[in-house]
């Protein structure tokens, strides 16, 4: 049991919460789903997960509608099409590149996120 509530049960980490969601996601694919939603999917998962979710659902999602909500741009830069939305509108939208080129809030986003990883930071909400 997944809770240490029942007895023998055991508490999951987020990580692994996580990837059980995500286990059912795909599982919803398999099962003929033609759009796919997911908000911050790798936010719980380390480097090394986060890898091995991208080749997977990059393969398994082929074809299919996928929407995918995150702050963290080693998982938006992937996207064919990214849009930007700032104080509930729609601020920016193309490719990565498009958008790195154009130099508006994703550039900007992007840029500082990178410094930040580069100098080993921890990343805070930008406002």
């Amino acid at each position: 049991m997944l809770s240490r509530r029942y007895p023998g049960g055991t508490d999951l980490s987020g990580g692994q919460w996580q990837r059980i969601a995500l286990a059912r996601a795909f599982c919803a694919v398999a099962a003929g789903a033609s759009v796919l939603v997911l908000d911050e999917p790798t936010a719980q998962l380390d480097v090394r997960a986060e890898v091995e979710f991208f080749d997977r659902f990059l393969e398994t999602t082929r074809g299919l509608t996928s929407v995918i909500i995150s702050h963290r741009f080693s998982t938006v830069r992937k996207a064919d099409r990214i849009v930007v939305v700032e104080g509930g509108r729609v601020v920016e939208r193309g490719t990565h590149d498009e958008l790195v080129e154009q130099g508006g809030r994703y550039a900007e986003l992007f840029h500082l996120q990178a410094e930040r990883f580069a100098d080993g930071g921890e990343m805070e909400p930008v406002q």
